[in-house]
């Protein structure tokens, strides 16, 4: 087979795992050009796979901290252009060369996978925010690479929004994190502030104090995501739609947490909420 043969065959083969999975937020969205939908698709997969490293199977903690190393060490080879039989690693060097992506936006992610096997408690918010700058802003900040938007203001208002996506994210899997993984990603001190403990985590105990807790931690998570929303007036066409979209997204499924009984239940996103995710995208407000 020859390189360009084996490179469209790769971005295939990432393009049908991006489809496979399920997600709240859009994954290489069809509203993308196509080219950039299959680059968008191939770091999804890199990033699916370190996921999968971190949390999937019964592997020890030390296994698992090897696979990234593994995972790591491929990735450099794929910077330094060696070759290999790995169709995920075959795709991200092309898109790596043909979008001067920055390498330590994919290394940041191994990072944030990597801490995720050991540190399972958060002392404080910062705490928190450095483990989102290297877990989800580096995915934002990809995906203005392949907008070729990269400048400081985009990359700001991108940190932003991921960084509020991030912490959805978490308050949507609050039983399935400690339940499966024993993480907890709620700040030790404002559980104490609010009179929380791990009991309530164990129990799924979704009492007055649990929910002021939740409302409070919502309400930072609004904050992000409302102060990096301009993004998506700030990139034209396809991308701004796009963005526009993973917003609306955002949103939708965190006022669906706010309006829970359960703090402890994962929302989903219907067909009426996609109807409103697109409406509210196309309007542009």
């Amino acid at each position: 087979m020859n390189k360009t043969k084996e490179v469209k065959k790769a971005y295939r083969q990432c393009q049908l795992i991006a489809r496979q999975h399920y997600e709240n937020f859009p994954v290489a969205s069809i509203v993308l050009p196509s080219k950039i939908r299959s680059a968008v698709a191939v770091i999804y997969v890199f990033a699916r796979r370190a996921d999968d490293f971190a949390d999937e199977g019964d592997a020890t903690p030390e296994q698992r901290i090897a696979q990234l190393c593994q995972l790591e060490d491929k990735l450099n080879e794929a910077i330094n252009d060696q070759t290999t039989d790995d169709f995920l690693f075959i795709a991200l060097a092309d898109v790596i060369n043909n979008y001067s992506v920055p390498t330590q936006l994919l290394l940041d992610l191994i990072s944030a996978f990597k801490q995720d096997v050991t540190k399972k408690r958060y002392q404080h918010f910062g705490e928190l925010m450095d483990y989102c700058r290297r877990s989800a802003n580096p995915v934002g900040r990809l995906l203005l690479y392949l907008f070729q938007q990269t400048d400081d203001k985009n990359l700001a208002l991108s940190d932003g929004i991921c960084s509020a996506l991030q912490l959805i994210n978490f308050y949507q899997d609050l039983a399935q994190d400690y339940d499966e993984m024993q993480r907890i990603y709620i700040p030790q001190e404002d559980m104490e502030k609010f009179g929380i403990n791990e009991q309530h985590f164990s129990e799924q105990n979704s009492d007055k104090q649990m929910h002021q807790l939740m409302q409070f931690e919502y309400a930072r998570a609004e904050k992000l995501l409302t102060a990096g929303a301009w993004l998506g007036t700030r990139l034209s066409g396809r991308a701004g739609f796009e963005i526009r979209l993973i917003i609306a997204a955002g949103f939708k499924v965190l006022n669906k947490l706010k309006s829970q009984d359960d703090v402890f239940s994962r929302p989903r996103l219907v067909i009426k909420d996609y109807i409103w995710v697109f409406w509210k995208a196309f309007r542009k407000k």
